[in-house]
């Protein structure tokens, strides 16, 4: 309210939504009541009942469904506020962990197991990490649903659990690399959907391939290498099969595979823009145009990011008629 918007004002960033509905009772009352998103056959009964074509009707539903959602100003300041977290904690970590002999040496994360100090810095950041997955948690469903919806879920159980497992066991030192590591690339994400929401096409593309290289290099490279070696065979080396080795590295692993789908779309949407010089529409998405002709005339100017994406997420805009997703 006092940084984001004002920023978002000297962009030139208007607080206007969408193209409004056309008002009509019986089509407000079929979407509030029985379905947002009509089949062939209530829409051929409407058409008659209303006397409209059907092209008319289900561009009203485009329309309605698009009102619902946030505006460009919303999408901004909230992605303003992720990307401040994110950057603030990721430089936290690094400066805390810089100093920490694991960061450099990662059989120290399990030397003298589990009688290790937790220190107020580190407790600090576990507590903080913890509270905005609890709140990403949370938003998730009352944000725009997305294609990458149940992964997300399954992205925010793992972590939480992890958070909290580790914690409780005390195995809090492997903890803040994952958490460190994760928060490498997702700034550059957020910096991304904020050049999106400003027009700076350039700007947003750099970022973004920027972002999906530091993405593949963690998570593909330095997590299986660094962390799942120290997790899965360091661990069993120094401190053996204690009971709760296997649930915590089948969360550990299980992040793997959700990095792994991640990677999968970020190199895909990057293919494609390489082929048509800019980055294309976010492969997570679920993208409505205002019109059929939109659906057409837009392919050629849309980027990754949408307008239309939620107020919060996520690996979740770009140009205005393109549509992003999450994180």
């Amino acid at each position: 309210r006092f940084i984001a918007k004002p920023c978002a004002i000297n962009l030139g960033i208007q607080d206007s939504g969408p193209h409004r509905a056309q008002p009509n009772a019986i089509l407000e009352k079929v979407f509030t009541s029985i379905t947002k998103s009509p089949d062939g056959k209530r829409l051929e009964g409407l058409s008659k009942q209303l006397d409209w074509d059907v092209r008319k009707i289900q561009r009203w539903f485009r329309h309605r469904r698009n009102q619902d959602k946030p505006t460009t100003l919303t999408k901004f300041c909230e992605s303003m506020w992720r990307f401040t977290f994110y950057l603030s904690i990721f430089f936290y970590g690094i400066r805390f962990l810089w100093t920490a002999p694991w960061f450099w040496d990662t059989r120290q994360c399990w030397y003298n197991y589990p009688f290790q100090p937790l220190t107020s810095r580190l407790y600090y950041y576990y507590i903080l990490e913890l509270a905005f997955y609890w709140s990403l948690m949370f938003s998730q469903f009352t944000d725009i649903k997305r294609k990458d919806f149940l992964i997300m879920f399954v992205h925010h159980l793992a972590t939480i659990g992890l958070i909290t497992f580790s914690y409780m066991n005390n195995m809090v030192r492997v903890g803040t690399l994952v958490l460190c590591l994760h928060d490498a690339s997702d700034f550059l994400l957020e910096a991304a959907k904020l050049a999106n929401y400003a027009k700076y096409q350039r700007l947003c593309d750099a970022f973004f391939m920027l972002f999906g290289v530091v993405f593949i290099v963690t998570r593909l490279g330095i997590y299986p290498f660094w962390i799942l070696n120290t997790t899965l065979f360091e661990s069993w080396e120094l401190i053996g099969p204690y009971p709760s080795w296997w649930l915590f590295n089948g969360l550990l692993v299980t992040l793997q595979v959700l990095h792994i789908i991640w990677s999968y779309l970020i190199i895909r949407t990057a293919s494609k823009a390489l082929v048509r010089g800019k980055v294309s529409k976010d492969d997570r998405s679920d993208v409505e145009s205002s019109s059929e002709e939109e659906d057409v005339t837009s392919n050629s100017t849309k980027g990754i990011f949408s307008t239309s994406s939620n107020g919060s997420n996520r690996l979740n805009g770009h140009m205005a008629g393109g549509q992003w997703t999450g994180e």
